[in-house]
């Protein structure tokens, strides 16, 4: 059955559009750092978590800033913004971990997945 689940996986990142890539990475992304719990302390699991996010905003940045890139030229600098904000609350929240600074990341990630598959949000 684990083998079938794995297939699975591997057929469904191959057929992602790159958008719903960016979408599902976000959401994994938010996933670990949500899996925290609600004692959020420093230490390895923090570590992990937060690298990893830093490193799916580092791609996001690159991609988004890139001047090649054809999204409009505000929206590439709102990118620009919003992974400056990530970068800081993430060493902040190395030096001084908070539940608040999670949930700021895992928001975050959960709103722009969401705007990537489509969904604009309630009042949209």
């Amino acid at each position: 059955m684990q083998y079938a689940a794995n297939a699975y996986a591997k057929v469904a990142r191959v057929a992602l559009s790159p958008r719903e890539a960016e979408a599902a990475v976000l959401l994994k992304a938010a996933g670990r750092l949500q899996a925290l719990g609600a004692g959020v302390e420093a230490g390895p699991a923090l570590n992990e978590a937060l690298g990893f996010n830093q490193r799916v905003w580092t791609i996001l940045a690159s991609a988004a800033t890139d001047p090649a890139n054809p999204l409009p030229v505000d929206v590439r600098h709102g990118m620009a913004q919003l992974s400056a904000y990530v970068f800081h609350t993430i060493m902040d929240t190395m030096i001084e971990p908070t539940r608040e600074k999670i949930e700021s990341l895992v928001s975050l990630n959960n709103h722009i997945a969401a705007g990537l598959q489509g969904d604009a949000g309630p009042g949209a």
